[in-house]
């Protein structure tokens, strides 16, 4: 039997930022992930970094801000540039509307690489394409866990003192007999006034199956005709009788559906959809060297609200319709969407596997935006942040972090509804990352005491990596003071130290209150 002091279980940015922090502070390590690659939402689910207004000077930990200056450096050394662009510090090489720093998924991946390099021979070891099967625990301890190797299905077992959920599903919460929610809850559960009178833990966010496209004028592209493109074809919006495959997505601000556009500067819909998660701008490269623009397919549009990919005996099937839609809204842009020149499609529509590690162009793994999440110390309610319902910015005692995203819930699988409140930038408390009753299982993405609506903000990139460095610095720092996490947490001298230490980290615990505002 193998024995580490830490298992990570999924490579996610949480997960990776974890099992960095752990080795770092001379932790044994095993990290394990299912894909072949790590980095989750910047890299396997092909997501660019949503981030709130504030993030290129504060509010976010150090090695946040440091990597992404870091994708920056490494695309302007590695990639032909035109010469100015050397001396933009804040550059955007995708210049997509919704991210600051839109760049290509390999290009990130590459930097969580050489991330965990040192490492890797000091204590890490690194398993893809492996996963936790079982477990076996004793009075809300952990002993030990199974992991199967997915490419040959062999098996062995590791122990370990800690053991980290670093998956964006939260899948090891039920593998251990950890106490998690999934879902809607009732206002009666969580106090919300925005949460409905009653809980449905089926009716969760959509997943969004990304994938990557260029546009290729004049060329002819088609993909074979999706297998459920009819059935697709005939879904409409729930909220106003809309065609989904169209140029219409959901309105938080009227409950209704608007019209988008599909290119910069045609005139047609509110904004163009083709920029909005643009991750390559050939304007800023030598000619030649970037043909054609490409973009990241995570669009209303493709939001999968028909069914959910875990807690559900059809899950299988959903992940394989999640990825039919996607395809369908690709087949639909390249035979169907009507242009402003009044024409129909664009053939010249490629996908572009290479860029997200797959042969058929989309993504690795699907986009989640709601995991199973922790019943923890603390829940975090919308009361702690919703701008309607607090009038200042709000403060919590036990911070090990800080983020900031609007209240932003995507049509659901069940009631479909969806909203968008602003909100005050918050504070992440440490008890939302403790288990009431499992002592050697910590969160490390975003499955920590949230709740539906607060998921809708602590979901984003900058908070997942803040998790995740807390996550494994809690661990190895449990380790070394021979206190379990809720021994810190309710030690007010210990979780004053605890917090000391994560400032030496280069964590943030408090916003600036004069330079910050409701977004």
């Amino acid at each position: 039997m193998k024995k580490y002091d830490i298992i990570v279980v999924g490579g996610s940015i949480g997960g990776v930022l974890a099992a960095k922090k752990a080795a770092e502070l001379g932790k044994k390590v095993l990290l394990i992930e299912k894909t072949s690659w790590i980095g989750g939402q910047f890299t396997n689910q092909a997501v660019p970094p949503d981030e709130h207004p504030f993030i290129e000077s504060f509010g976010s930990t150090a090695s946040y801000r440091q990597f992404r200056q870091d994708v920056r450096t490494y695309m302007k050394t590695h990639y032909p540039v035109k010469p100015h662009i050397k001396d933009v510090h804040h550059w955007n090489p995708g210049h997509a509307s919704v991210s600051r720093l839109s760049a290509p998924p390999t290009v990130f991946l590459t930097l969580f690489n050489d991330m965990l390099k040192p490492y890797l021979k000091q204590g890490l070891d690194l398993l893809l394409e492996h996963s936790v099967t079982s477990a076996t625990v004793s009075d809300h301890q952990i002993q030990s866990v199974v992991i199967s190797n997915l490419k040959n299905g062999q098996s062995f077992t590791a122990e370990a003192t800690y053991f980290l959920d670093a998956t964006d599903t939260g899948e090891l919460l039920p593998i251990t007999s950890t106490d998690y929610r999934y879902g809607r809850e009732s206002q009666a559960e969580t106090g919300e006034p925005n949460a409905m009178e009653t809980k449905d833990p089926d009716d969760m966010q959509p997943v969004t199956w990304v994938a990557a496209i260029e546009y290729c004028p004049g060329e002819h592209h088609v993909i074979e005709q999706p297998k459920h493109y009819e059935l697709f074809k005939k879904e409409i919006w729930p909220c106003d009788n809309t065609p989904i495959l169209s140029f219409y997505g959901p309105d938080s601000s009227t409950g209704k559906t608007k019209k988008f556009g599909m290119f910069d500067g045609e005139g047609q819909g509110l904004f163009p959809l083709w920029s909005y998660r643009r991750i390559i701008d050939p304007r800023d490269f030598e000619a030649g060297f970037y043909p054609h623009e490409v973009t990241l397919l995570n669009w209303p549009q493709n939001d999968y609200i028909f069914g959910n990919l875990f807690e559900n005996q059809d899950e299988i099937h959903h992940q394989e319709m999640a990825k039919d839609l996607t395809r369908s809204l690709i087949y639909w842009l390249q035979t169907e969407a009507p242009r402003p020149d009044g024409g129909i499609g664009y053939p010249g529509i490629r996908l572009r596997g290479d860029i997200l590690g797959t042969e058929d162009g989309l993504a690795m793994a699907p986009y989640i935006r709601e995991s199973r999440r922790i019943i923890a110390l603390k829940t975090i309610t919308e009361h702690l942040m919703n701008a309607n319902l607090q009038p200042e910015l709000p403060h919590v005692d036990d911070s090990v972090g800080v983020g900031s995203y609007h209240i932003d819930l995507h049509m659901t699988t069940r009631s479909k509804r969806f909203f968008y409140f602003k909100t005050w930038p918050f504070q992440i408390p440490l008890g939302a990352m403790i288990p009431i009753h499992t002592r050697n299982l910590i969160p490390a993405c975003k499955n920590i005491g949230t709740t539906q609506l607060t998921n809708g903000c602590y979901r984003l990139h900058p908070v997942e990596w803040n998790i995740g460095e807390v996550a494994g610095i809690l661990a190895a720092t449990s380790i070394d003071w021979n206190m379990s996490p809720k021994a810190i947490y309710l030690d007010a001298v210990k979780l004053k130290s605890f917090q000391e230490l994560l400032i030496q980290e280069g964590i943030e615990l408090s916003w600036p209150k004069d330079k910050v505002h409701v977004i």
